[in-house]
């Protein structure tokens, strides 16, 4: 996106920055574009940005530059190459369509370590270790493998499951673990967080997802996923005796969303039967959570009727709240999606505000007992910030609300929520596996976020490498 260097000019004045308290309203936003990442803050209050990454009143805020600076040369000239080639929609948008010709070996070599964690769980770990020298102290792990449109015939689903299980003891519980035996506080550590895609867990996933209620095959999807739920939910009653103190989760099973068709028919009937086995009241903590996508208009009503049947059923709402993933793939999405940016930025301000305000109010008792706000959106992560930072240490939403954004996106966002907002609960979703199946996890994501792409990088990105390489 543009910037306006003449309103920049207006804005560089001294202000003081505000602590948002409870209760706030979500801004009002005036963008068109429902999957375009904001860059530019637009609410009424005493911040002030330079640009995407930059607050004008921190006088001592640390230049993401820095960042740059301290990456490998190797990592630098990956990065140069996408700034290339995410310079304006028509470079991308050549980028897209000649990206499923390019050699396997290439995409691994100039791409797949930006936006993935490697084929094997050594690399992710490692990948896990690096995010922690950047202040980033957890993954939310996603093997890729999918098949929403029930095209590929995934025959290897018990290893899918057995590799996903492995991933959380031999990734996820050594990264935790080590973070948690050396802090001061076990509460600003996130927890590790295993992504289940349902349409990667059943065959034939899209007759099964839109038949849900009434497929014979609708019970090995949810025995899949109970299968790595339950792991979850036995290291965390392992855990919580080691670290009594600590009030949030230490691992959580993430279901991931899918179409809204799928969505709608399925995946919201399972997140409900998986929250009600392993999130009840009396465990404490919860081990899973599920997926809302924020750009649908009728996302609220969805939330409202599954508060209302996790209080008739003594459970707690775990969620991940993202905009959308899947606006251009959508069949109806004139119908379902709000047709313009300003309409999804408010309905998923609005929908985060009141989780965490909840959260906040109501504690422990809350009906939510975990959020992960996971947007590129500036604006929506400091404001989430800025609350939480309002809060005591030790207080329930503190610990219970993370922040995310994509491996190797948004990475902007990350360092002015670590480096200038000093949030410890920040986490990057971590895709890995082989080659070709990240392959297709990256077309998707260009297709789908082709805006952000170009708004994170494009000659911006370019300048930046070419300052930190000579």
């Amino acid at each position: 996106m543009s910037h306006n260097n003449n309103n920049t000019k207006k804005l560089m004045k001294p202000t003081i920055i505000l602590k948002r308290v409870p209760l706030l309203k979500p801004s009002v936003t005036m963008r068109h574009y429902v999957s375009r990442t904001n860059t530019k803050n637009t609410t009424t209050n005493s911040l002030y940005y330079l640009d995407q990454m930059t607050l004008l009143n921190a006088e001592d805020k640390k230049d993401y530059n820095l960042y740059f600076k301290s990456l490998p040369k190797q990592q630098l000239l990956s990065l140069f190459l996408i700034g290339l080639c995410s310079i304006n929609k028509f470079t991308l948008n050549t980028a897209i369509r000649v990206f499923p010709y390019i050699p396997l070996s290439w995409v691994k070599i100039l791409v797949s370590r930006l936006y993935c964690g490697g084929e094997t769980m050594k690399e992710v770990l490692h990948c896990g270790e690096q995010l922690q020298t950047r202040g980033i102290s957890n993954m939310m792990l996603s093997l890729t493998i999918e098949d929403s449109e029930g095209t590929k015939h995934i025959d290897n689903i018990d290893e899918i499951v057995s590799l996903t299980i492995k991933s959380l003891h031999e990734v996820l519980k050594p990264n935790l673990v080590s973070q948690l035996n050396t802090t001061g506080n076990v509460n600003e550590i996130a927890p590790g967080y295993i992504a289940l895609k349902p349409s990667a867990l059943v065959k034939n996933p899209h007759e099964v997802l839109s038949k849900f209620d009434t497929h014979p095959d609708a019970k090995i999807l949810i025995e899949n996923c109970k299968k790595v739920t339950q792991e979850v939910f036995n290291l965390n009653q392992e855990l919580m005796k080691a670290f009594p103190e600590r009030k949030v989760p230490f691992f959580v099973s993430t279901i991931d969303a899918e179409k809204f068709d799928l969505q709608n028919e399925g995946v919201y009937t399972l997140q409900r039967i998986l929250m009600k086995e392993f999130n009840k009241k009396k465990y404490n903590l919860p081990s899973v959570i599920g997926t809302w996508q924020l750009y649908l208009s009728e996302s609220m009503k969805h939330l409202e009727k599954d508060m209302e049947l996790a209080k008739k059923f003594n459970y707690t709402l775990g969620l991940k709240i993202v905009r959308g993933a899947y606006i251009h793939s959508e069949p109806n999405r004139n119908s379902i999606i709000f047709n313009t940016k300003e309409g999804t930025d408010n309905n998923y301000n609005e929908i985060m505000l009141k989780i965490i305000n909840d959260m906040v109010e109501n504690g422990s008792k809350s009906v939510f007992s975990h959020l992960v706000v996971a947007s590129h959106n500036m604006d929506s992560q400091l404001q989430a910030a800025n609350i939480l930072n309002s809060l005591s240490p030790e207080h329930y939403a503190r610990g219970n609300v993370t922040l995310g954004q994509l491996l190797g996106m948004a990475d902007n966002v990350a360092f002015e929520l670590v480096e200038n907002n000093s949030m410890k609960n920040v986490i990057k979703y971590v895709p890995w596996g082989p080659t070709k199946e990240t392959r297709d996890y990256l077309l998707r994501r260009l297709q789908e976020n082709g805006d952000a792409v170009r708004s994170d990088n494009g000659w911006g990105l370019v300048k930046r490498v070419w300052s930190a390489l000579f």
